[in-house]
């Protein structure tokens, strides 16, 4: 991964909750294929978006607190945050278009 940024549950406030930076957050697992299937998407949007929206991922099976705190029930779910509160949710994997949606309604 180079463009995303890997949160766990230690350091999802101070990266994602308190970022003065709107985010986004794909919360995924090494064995889901929907989850690879949108995984280069996220990293591409992660490189296209550098310096604008803070886009990271979490490994629900390495870290359990923080998917549980949001009820994340599927994967992969994308979570965007502007002000360290939930403006949208989206579970499935989706079009890069319809994510390059959502992120332009946080900026």
């Amino acid at each position: 991964m180079g463009n995303t940024l890997e949160v766990t549950d230690d350091t999802f406030d101070s990266e994602i909750v308190n970022s003065p930076m709107p985010a986004l957050v794909d919360f995924w697992a090494t064995w889901c294929g929907p989850c690879k299937m949108i995984g280069p998407v996220v990293e591409e949007l992660a490189g296209e978006y550098k310096g604008k929206v803070k886009i990271a991922k979490m490994d629900v099976d390495n870290n359990r607190k923080t998917p549980a705190k949001f009820g994340i029930r599927n994967i992969p779910t994308l979570i965007f945050f502007k002000g360290g509160e939930v403006v949208n949710t989206i579970v499935g994997a989706q079009s890069k278009t319809s994510l390059e949606e959502q992120l332009k309604k946080l900026l």
